[in-house]
């Protein structure tokens, strides 16, 4: 027997019984994490030189992160945001989604802040607007299959069982659309989340202002498939974004400290 070849095939041997170890301790590949967004509702989301950004892209980075994980934005509109989660074009919503109960029965939220809706007028309030029960006769811009549009065809049935003109209701795709519906003099009013309302009116230089109270407040979350083990693990990464101070500065980063959840 050769010494030399058996101790150079022992260390041969030994070599590959390290990589193997080497392989099997190592961390696992980071993963890519697809969140459906419509990008047409600054400040939460928006595309500034073809970039998503905006607190709801901050937020699914920071989530990611957490999970040892990349995120990725699929630039998807409101109105089929939910067909495309289900349909597994994404991994999950993040598009400053109201958690609502018809909603909750298609998907799974994770919470993660909670914003009430405002009307949004002209500056001097030319249509004296104060309640979705003034829009009588008069009418107002809102984005496709938005909470703010249900509640709109709400208060048309209650104006009608009262006798009363009802809302013309003018729907966009896009809620930059509707808000420049406004700016232009079509509508008498713009309605949305109280996020985007209070962004135009401080990026519009006092062309806008908000008519009215907070109509309802209610939470917005982060959408996965009912059953998808991804849903626990975004309650536990909200949790702990919470709890080490990164929600709270991408919250003052954009302007929306006061919509944080409340303990």
């Amino acid at each position: 027997m050769n010494p030399k070849r058996t101790l150079a095939a022992g260390l041969v041997i030994l070599a590959a019984a390290s990589a193997l170890a080497a392989t099997a301790t190592a961390a696992p590949a980071a993963k890519t994490i697809v969140f459906c967004s419509d990008t047409t509702y600054p400040p939460m989301e928006s595309l500034q030189g073809g970039k998503p950004v905006g607190a709801d892209i901050d937020i699914a980075n920071a989530v990611a992160k957490l999970l040892g994980d990349q995120a990725q934005i699929k630039v998807t509109g409101f109105d089929v945001i939910i067909p495309a989660l289900l349909g597994k074009k994404c991994d999950a919503i993040i598009s400053a989604m109201t958690d609502t109960p018809a909603r909750a029965k298609q998907v799974n939220f994770t919470d993660y802040i909670t914003v009430g809706a405002l009307l949004m007028v002209k500056k001097g309030n030319p249509s004296h607007v104060s309640t979705l029960a003034s829009l009588s006769g008069k009418s107002a811009a809102v984005e496709a299959a938005t909470t703010e549009k249900d509640a709109l065809d709400a208060e048309n049935k209650t104006l009608a069982k009262a006798g009363k003109s009802q809302i013309t209701i003018k729907i966009y795709p896009a809620d930059t659309s509707a808000a420049a519906a406004l700016l232009a003099g079509r509508v008498d009013a713009y309605f949305a989340d109280a996020t985007p309302v209070l962004y135009y009116i401080k990026k519009t230089g006092g062309k806008f202002q908000i008519a009215g109270k907070q109509i309802q407040s209610e939470p917005e979350g982060i959408a996965t498939r009912m059953g998808d083990p991804l849903g626990a693990q975004f309650k536990t990464a909200v949790a702990k974004l919470y709890a080490n101070g990164t929600m709270k500065t991408i919250l003052a980063k954009w302007g929306l400290s006061a919509f944080a959840l409340k303990k």
